[in-house]
């Protein structure tokens, strides 16, 4: 790309852009769905020094030590990652920064790829930060620039708050060069970064001194805009809500915050009395809302009485739910619900014999965040809890402080990038209280479910530099797990046997099961077929869930587009109606 140039990008392309043409030099982030690819294109570009962290929380404090050391700094992560960040955030509000550091938060409203769609603006309150919300690209490459520069002049972090609409879509935006800045060392200063509680003490007004004058910014901010309009209705919204808005309501005034916390009072008072009715329009909580009626003098406002605080907006809701009669002969976007497409384990994912294995066992499975968490959806059906990262060995822990009996029928299940992510602690806990559990780490050797980002098991860093890789079994031992062996989740025998072995042994043990993504390592295979004489049509390969795999009639059939030639669909069928599978063939028993 040229210096400058307009290029269409996605709300996360151009964040990155955003960041190198501001200077920044120091990038971190654990993958997570919506803002993954953050971290991947920045990256690229050169200057940067990009790197995943095991988790949020590290990447964070990764940040805050490269701002300590006079860096311009971004740390990317998804919203629930926050919470996993959110205990040096709110300490970092206390002490401040040294060279810009800007916290890009990508909420998903309507779960598109999340276990909650809590909304992080309430994070920029709690920790009294300021918070800016693009609402298109071009505002997503402009923000991250505004973001240092705040963060930089009101010695604060700042919080850049997407949502999957704005990392994921596509917009035209005008980039420019790169501004290089010159990085101011590291000065000690232990009164303002050391936080014992009587410096602490003395930081706290401090705060809320920055935090007015972040109010006095905010009025006067170029990041938030007065449209004019012809209707007697006025509309206040930040971040995506604003392009619902300009489609559904095009005749309203619009009041768009891109500077949303802390409130423009004034400008906001001054729009609410230049209209006849004031409607806030936002995605999730009221969190514009309920601050603007609390403002005096008291402001009428509607918003959540007419519009859902759970999931996404959409334009013909806003025609139907504000637009009222001014919406009348519109049409929704889309006239029709499109068919369900369920997640699926991919063909040849190791996953699925673990899980039909579970299944057979008729074990409880508190499991993780990760491709396995499909392990829970028919016709596996084997996955019981699925909280949050590395939730999994702590619930198990906590079912046979509750039943010491279900330890030996409990088996906790999480995957290699989790392990690191959060599993570690959670195993000591294990080690330390003297849980009987059997652990099983589904080792894939990626973070698949994000798109095959690298991790401290790997070896390999994000912009491709060997590491000595974290090896799994010798970290287990170190722990204190006495008991710690390694099986192939494709042979499904063995596997079997050794689940059984373990949940008897009367002693905590783990099993790592090793084998790569099937994305990521395909070795060359024919696929597999069935034979119509044999098969008659049992079903019992279908419980496998494959993909690969389907009725025609009277008998199986495989997709030999698809197949991976994996023999799990082998080592299930007692007839021996499917072949071509090089390995242990025949039914089980």
């Amino acid at each position: 790309m040229t210096a400058t140039s307009r290029k269409l990008m996605s709300g996360n392309e151009a964040i990155a852009r955003g960041a190198y043409e501001a200077g920044v030099t120091v990038a971190t982030a654990y993958p997570g769905t919506p803002s993954t690819e953050i971290l991947e294109q920045l990256s690229r570009y050169p200057g940067v020094r990009a790197d995943w962290a095991p988790n949020e929380k590290v990447a964070l404090e990764v940040g805050i030590g490269a701002s300590l050391a006079g860096a311009r700094v971004l740390v990317a992560m998804k919203h629930v990652g926050v919470n996993v960040a959110a205990d040096p955030l709110l300490t970092l509000s206390y002490t401040g920064v040294g060279g810009g550091l800007v916290l890009v938060s990508t909420d998903d409203p309507g779960m598109h790829s999340s276990q909650n769609e809590q909304d992080n603006r309430h994070y920029a309150r709690l920790a009294k930060i300021p918070l800016l919300e693009p609402a298109d690209s071009q505002e997503a490459l402009n923000f991250v620039s505004a973001a240092l520069e705040l963060s930089e002049r009101f010695d604060t972090p700042v919080l850049l708050r997407t949502t999957t609409r704005i990392s994921h879509s596509r917009s035209l935006v005008k980039t420019g060069e790169r501004r290089e800045q010159e990085r101011i060392p590291f000065q000690k200063n232990p009164a303002k970064y050391v936080m014992l509680p009587a410096f602490a003490r003395q930081r706290r007004p401090l705060v809320d001194k920055r935090l007015e004058a972040l109010r006095r910014e905010a009025e006067s901010s170029p990041l938030n805009q007065i449209e004019e309009g012809r209707s007697r209705r006025g509309v206040i919204c930040s971040g995506m809500a604003y392009q619902y808005v300009k489609e559904a309501l095009p005749e309203a005034p619009v009041l768009k915050l891109g500077f949303s916390h802390p409130l423009p009072e004034k400008l906001i008072l001054d729009f609410a009395a230049s209209v006849e009715e004031l409607i806030v329009v936002e995605e999730l909580d009221p969190f514009l809302e309920e601050q603007i009626r609390a403002l005096q003098p008291g402001v009428p406002v509607r918003g959540k009485e007419l519009l859902p605080a759970a999931g996404e907006l959409a334009v013909p809701l806003l025609r139907e739910q504000v637009a009222g009669d001014e919406a009348a002969g519109t049409e929704p976007l889309c006239a029709e619900e499109l068919p369900p497409r369920p997640p699926l384990l991919c063909p040849g994912c190791p996953h699925r014999g673990v899980f039909y294995v579970l299944k057979r066992l008729k074990v409880t499975v508190p499991g993780d965040i990760g491709c396995y968490t499909l392990g829970a959806l028919p016709p596996l059906e084997a996955l019981d809890t699925c909280i949050c990262m590395g939730s999994g060995l702590g619930i198990a822990a906590g079912m046979e402080r509750a039943d010491p009996a279900a330890a030996g029928k409990t088996v906790a299940v999480i995957g290699d990038s989790t392990f690191f992510h959060s599993g570690i602690t959670a195993l000591i806990d294990l080690v330390y209280s003297g849980s009987k559990t059997t652990v099983l780490i589904l080792d894939n050797r990626t973070t698949a479910m994000t798109g095959h980002q690298d991790h401290p098991g790997t070896g390999v860093t994000l912009q491709g530099m060997e590491r000595p890789p974290v090896e799994l079994e010798p970290l287990c031992r170190a722990i204190g797990v006495r008991r710690v062996f390694t099986a192939d989740p494709l042979q499904l025998r063995e596997l079997e046997a050794l689940l059984k072995a373990e949940l008897n042994a009367g002693e905590l043990s783990v099993i790592i099961t090793e084998r790569p993504c099937t994305l990521l390592e395909r070795a060359p295979a024919a696929p597999l077929t069935v034979d119509p004489h044999r098969c008659n049509d049992c079903g019992l390969c279908l419980e496998l869930g494959c993909p690969a795999l389907s009725r025609s009639g009277e008998s199986a059939l495989i997709d030999g587009s698809i197949c991976t030639g994996c023999g799990l669909c082998v080592q299930v069928c007692r007839r021996k109606a499917i072949t071509g599978f090089s390995a242990k063939e025949g039914g089980e028993d």
